[in-house]
């Protein structure tokens, strides 16, 4: 369960970077924070 998590935050955090607008980087925050969420409940 926890690899999974890393795995996941990992993965959005490489969209996060490939994010070219702040707008986008607003959007990948939620996303991160979401999918965060998901793995704890």
């Amino acid at each position: 369960m926890r690899k999974i998590s890393i795995a996941a935050i990992a993965a959005l955090g490489l969209a996060l970077t490939a994010c070219n607008t702040v707008k986008g980087a607003g959007e990948d925050v939620e996303s991160v924070g979401e999918a965060v969420q998901k793995t704890v409940d």
